[in-house]
């Protein structure tokens, strides 16, 4: 059996033992038992598939962030500070049954008196602020530079050649799963009145003998679909169905030019004007789930019983509703951070990009400011399998390369299997511009209407090193912003193996090679660091 041999912690971390208080001596990972162990090859447990993240790869054999470890061996009945970390993202069900303990209230604002209670400009305020009014769907920015007709634009050209290409895209993977749904719509009415009934079994199919041309062909199409991880043909057009709906909505509304989403009366070109939108900070309707999931990973309520875990306890979320299905606005997350800022949020996290940012420098501003104010930025490095030192993706922190912020993290995606595949296919990743991994693929936490869903996505790994942040500020809150992102940074196991890139089993590098820190975040260490680091 292999063994992984390329793990190795860094030098930052050499010391062995760190005495902490009157709990006694504290291991820090060692580097020699890491050496020893054993690749997982067996499939995760249900347990392991709703928990990975939270790991310990010593003891578990999985690239977790060694989060229960932590609570262990570290936090224990330790008090820490509440911390706020503001969401900014879509909608976020406060009301969940595994979030509602752990939602931020403005306690200077009377609910529902329609009035300024706090003069803050943001009337009735009492758990965040929603910058999108009852808006949902957007265009993607690259179709808005497109819709400007403005030909001088900077980036109409690389806009336009963008669109272009994802309108025949689109458009073409429409014309395929129409033409799959309806074959496969047919075979599964056909097959359900062959045996009279819905709940038909792959065995049943199976058995089918026949000369009927149409019902041969319904069993092969079924069968076909059994084939690829599918149990029922009802769970195949269920599942055709919903892609069919999410291509529907990418012709609709983010791909088409003469889609007007922006409902909320402000205009998106004027940062003169800034107290616009509402006070509900909920989803607008039940498939707005990406804040809930995004909150959940930060703050569920730990050991309820209920759903998920959040990494941090001691945290209360903001909610600022700012990322629509589509593209979001430069000038809302540039708000919507200072919003953040000057209402007590500690940590921001930003799970949101894109490739085009118009405004850029309003956002960058904003991101400064943060800074300035001592408040940590976690932001997800995108899912485009690209290289953003090569191929931008906003909101960034630099100007050419020179940093405006240190206390910006940019984060991205781990699968849950230590090895070669240990990257996430999908995610982004640079050497100069994204700075950790964490936890990202297949990602279990809270979902609209106390419901619980897996989504993957760097969109996941940022909430996770937030959490991490949040653990920091609420145990060791005598450190800076720019101390915190320094520990996250320092203190993660640095992995020296070679790895795919973006999903590309033709494109291996050495870890090292395609993030700043070389390093997978650990929230076990983190915290030995940032003891050390807060005496």
């Amino acid at each position: 059996m292999r063994t992984i041999k390329q793990l190795t912690l860094s030098i930052a971390l050499s010391a062995l033992l760190f005495g902490c208080g009157s709990t006694g001596e504290i291991l820090l990972t060692p580097e020699e038992n890491i050496d020893a162990i054993p690749l997982k090859v067996s499939d995760l447990t249900q347990a392991e598939k709703e928990n990975w993240g939270h790991l310990d790869l010593l003891k578990d054999t999985i690239p977790g962030m060694s989060v229960d470890k932590a609570y262990t061996e570290i936090i224990k009945n330790k008090k820490g500070k509440k911390v706020i970390v503001a969401v900014i993202d879509s909608g976020i069900d406060i009301d969940h049954e595994d979030l509602d303990d752990n939602i931020w209230t403005n306690k200077d604002e009377k609910p529902g008196n329609g009035i300024d209670d706090d003069n803050n400009g943001y009337i009735d305020d009492v758990h965040g602020w929603n910058f999108l009014g009852d808006g949902y769907n957007e265009q993607l920015e690259y179709v808005r530079i497109v819709a400007s007709g403005n030909t001088s634009h900077p980036d109409y050209a690389a806009a336009k050649a963008e669109y272009e290409k994802e309108y025949t895209k689109w458009t073409q993977r429409k014309t395929q799963y129409d033409q799959v749904y309806e074959q496969v719509n047919n075979a599964n009415e056909t097959l359900t009145k062959h045996f009279g009934k819905k709940d038909y079994t792959q065995k049943e199919v199976g058995a089918i003998k026949t000369e009927d041309q149409a019902l041969n062909q319904a069993k092969q199409i079924a069968q076909y679909m059994y084939s690829n991880d599918i149990d029922t043909m009802a769970d195949a057009v269920e599942e055709i169905e919903s892609a069919i709906k999410k291509i529907n909505e990418r012709l609709n509304y983010n791909l088409n030019k003469d889609f007007k989403g922006r409902v909320n009366g402000d205009d998106p070109e004027d940062m003169n004007s800034k107290y616009y939108g509402n006070g509900n900070v909920k989803p607008v309707q039940k498939d707005e789930s990406h804040g809930t999931h995004v909150a959940g990973i930060i703050a569920a309520e730990r050991n309820n019983g209920k759903g998920a875990n959040g990494v941090a306890n001691n945290v209360e979320i903001m909610s600022i509703r700012t990322v629509p299905n589509g593209d979001e606005y430069d000038k809302d997350v540039a708000l919507a951070i200072r919003y953040a800022v000057d209402n007590g949020a500690s940590i921001i996290n930003g799970s949101f990009g894109k490739s085009f940012s118009p405004h850029s420098d309003w956002v960058r501003d904003a991101i400064a400011y943060a800074a300035k104010n001592d408040v940590v930025f976690v932001h997800a490095a995108g899912n485009d399998s690209k290289n953003v030192d090569v191929e931008p993706n906003f909101p960034d922190d630099n100007i050419n390369g020179q940093e405006i912020s240190d206390t910006y993290i940019r984060v991205g995606a781990l699968a849950p299997k230590y090895g070669s595949g240990l990257l996430a296919g999908f995610s982004n990743y640079g050497k100069s511009n994204v700075d950790v991994f964490a936890p990202g693929a297949q990602v279990y936490s809270t979902t609209p209407e106390n419901e619980y869903d897996t989504k993957g996505g760097t969109s996941m790994a940022a909430p996770a090193v937030a959490g991490v942040a949040a653990l920091i500020r609420s145990y060791y809150p005598k450190l800076t912003a720019a101390q915190v992102k320094q520990v996250i940074m320092d203190s993660g196991l640095s992995i020296k193996t070679k790895v795919i890139v973006g999903g590309n089993t033709d494109d291996i590098k050495p870890f090292a090679d395609i993030v700043k820190s070389g390093k997978i975040v650990n929230a076990y260490n983190a915290l030995i660091m940032a003891s050390k680091m807060a005496n």
